[in-house]
């Protein structure tokens, strides 16, 4: 933990926000679809999410560059807005089926990356 208060702002604001947004997604799937509480916690988590999304263009590798994770960032900047429009238009499958791969992919396959050996998250979790 340690690790974690250490860091800069930024890290611990991304880090704080993809948490939020992992629980807060979980929390979305469990609980019936449409209606306004679901309309309030999803614009909640698409906040969290872009939170997450551009707090990562503050956090660069010991290089100094960019990485590919923040290609996903791009991905999720522009992605979410369109989803959120499907879901707006009716098209509810297609917003389903985007929130769920952005929820995995930039969330949970990434937020699994971000515990391998000789990353912060990894001294966080595993000390």
């Amino acid at each position: 933990m340690q690790a974690f208060l250490s860091s800069p702002l930024v890290v611990q604001l991304h880090v704080s926000a993809a948490l939020a947004a992992l629980l807060l997604g979980l929390v979305q799937f469990a609980l019936p679809k449409g209606g306004g509480r679901h309309r309030i916690m999803g614009y909640a988590w698409v906040g969290l999410m872009l939170g997450v999304a551009l707090s990562s263009f503050g956090i660069v590798g010991a290089s100094g560059r960019y990485s590919w994770i923040h290609l996903i960032s791009i991905y999720v900047v522009i992605a979410l807005p369109v989803a959120v429009l499907h879901a707006r238009r009716g098209r509810i499958t297609t917003h389903r089926w985007s929130m769920i791969g952005m929820f995995l992919g930039a969330l949970v396959i990434t937020g699994l990356f971000t515990l391998l050996p000789g990353r912060l998250m990894h001294g966080v979790v595993f000390g």
